[in-house]
């Protein structure tokens, strides 16, 4: 991945991370609302199809979601 990819990557994170916490911290959705939006997303990547290349892409992107879900990252905690 270019740096540039790298960057827009971490940028996308970074602001969806943001809005999943703006939407608890409003109370539009709850913490387990959340973490199952969170847990779709791991999902739809650890179902991927593709080259072996694709598939592992894929894995590393199920895997830092699964790392937000296991870090309660998304969602402030009292």
């Amino acid at each position: 991945m270019s740096t540039a990819s790298e960057h827009a990557g971490q940028a996308a994170l970074s602001i969806c991370e943001a809005l999943l916490l703006a939407l608890h911290d409003r109370g539009v959705l709850p913490e387990h609302e959340i973490v199952g939006v969170l847990r779709d997303a791991a999902a739809t990547h650890e179902n991927a199809v593709g080259t072996e290349l694709e598939m592992e892409r894929h894995r590393t992107v199920a895997e830092m979601i699964n790392s937000i879900i296991a870090g309660g990252n998304s969602v402030r905690r009292p």
